[in-house]
């Protein structure tokens, strides 16, 4: 599969997921709408999916929100599947990301470095 082709799809199924928790389609009472899909990458078959997130909320509060957010990962993929239209759907894996946090301790470690 071509990396356009695939990086494309990455981007559908962000978007699928973050519309779903948004809208509040995933029920399960540990998923908090204060969450962030910040990327999602596909094995190059489309056979596997890891979906990374983070949140806006604690570190506990997210870390609760991926564990369900990986309970409900059967009724989500079986809506990728239906959007995205691919001869597979791939397995989705949630993980907890702490990009951002790590992204707001370096820029504060800068400020301090700077002032």
């Amino acid at each position: 599969m071509s990396e356009y082709r695939l990086m494309r799809i990455e981007g559908v199924i962000q978007e699928i997921i973050s519309t779903l928790i948004l809208t509040g389609k995933v029920k399960d009472h540990r998923v908090s709408r204060m969450i962030s899909i910040n990327r999602v990458k596909c094995s190059s078959d489309l056979s596997v999916a890891k979906v990374f997130v983070s949140g806006f909320e604690s570190e506990k509060v997210t870390r609760r929100s991926v564990e369900g957010l990986n309970s409900a990962a059967p009724f989500i993929q079986g809506i990728v599947g239906k959007k995205i239209q691919t001869r597979l759907t791939p397995k989705l894996t949630f993980v907890y990301d702490d990009s951002i946090k790590e992204g707001f301790e370096i820029n504060k470690k800068i400020e301090e470095i700077l002032s």
